[in-house]
């Protein structure tokens, strides 16, 4: 009988930790939206790019705004792991990474190609 306790509490307590790491960790609700994120060291000095993230059937999307372009243009892939979101997407012809990783509600924190820092704000 008493081994039979010491299985259902450490089941219990195995529950429990992964139940905690799951609502610890946001969803792709999160990072839907509208973005305004600033990398700040290029080249060409600081920029702005708004993005947007949304998720239908399960898969998340993204799309972002060229400066001088009228029209959204759809980032070539979006994926999420835990709390960081990795794009990819082509801007001014370059074909470039952006990673996203969530510091609060509104704010994010990453970087572009691994070389220029980025951070993101919510926009309401």
């Amino acid at each position: 009988m008493t081994s039979t306790k010491l299985i259902l509490a450490g089941i219990f307590c195995l529950l429990s930790v992964m139940l905690v790491q799951a609502s610890s960790q946001p969803s792709e609700a999160y990072f839907e939206g509208k973005w305004n994120v600033l990398v700040t060291g290029t080249p060409n000095g600081d920029a702005t790019i708004p993005v947007r993230f949304e998720t239908k059937d399960g898969k998340t999307s993204g799309y972002f705004m060229e400066e001088g372009v009228a029209e959204e243009k759809k980032m070539s892939s979006v994926t999420i792991n835990g709390d960081v979101i990795n794009t990819a997407f082509t801007i001014s012809g370059y074909d470039v990474t952006l990673s996203l990783k969530k510091v609060d509600e509104d704010t994010v924190k990453g970087d572009l190609m691994g070389m220029f820092d980025a951070e993101g704000t919510r926009v309401k």
